[in-house]
């Protein structure tokens, strides 16, 4: 009997290749939230850390199934700060969205974060009503509003940023 897709093994791993640049691209845009250059943003974070290395800042973790990117999310320690993290972005291929793989994902995350020396994860996201699943997703994940700034990404679109101690 062949396994649906949420059921079949997830890989993980941390280090980016040449090829993620594209597949990350991919993932964000089958999201269909994000704007162009929101998502070349996304795909220039792995640019970088490939270009930089670890001193770029950018961590990842990558989920895939199949030997297909499927799911991933790129963080990094806060300049100045001495435990804060911030989660830049989390995004699952759109068919494999409310499967889990999103929760899973953010949770080797908060482990790499707790073991790099991590305490606080700061995650931000939009007030406009098509994120109320993803403000709900980091509420179920333990994670508490802590501020929002109004009119941040432009008239009636406010950041809302988010916490989460370990």
């Amino acid at each position: 009997m062949p396994q649906n897709s949420a059921s079949r093994k997830i890989i993980w791993r941390a280090e980016p290749f040449p090829s993620d640049i594209d597949r990350v691209r991919d993932i964000v845009v089958s999201s269909g939230f994000f704007s162009p250059a929101e998502i070349q943003v996304a795909a220039e974070l792995v640019q970088d850390r490939l270009g930089s290395g670890i001193e770029s800042g950018y961590h990842f973790v990558f989920a895939e199934q199949d030997r297909r990117l499927v799911g991933y999310s790129c963080y990094g320690p806060i300049p100045c700060t001495v435990e804060s993290y911030d989660i830049y972005w989390i995004a699952v291929q759109q068919e494999l969205r409310r499967t889990g793989l999103g929760a899973k994902i953010l949770k080797r995350v908060e482990e790499r974060i707790k073991e790099m020396g991590g305490r606080r994860i700061y995650v931000e996201t939009s007030s406009r009503e098509q994120y109320r699943p993803t403000r709900s997703f980091y509420t179920r994940c333990g994670y508490r509003k802590e501020a929002s700034l109004e009119d941040f990404y432009s008239p009636g679109d406010h950041k809302v940023i988010y916490l989460k101690v370990l």
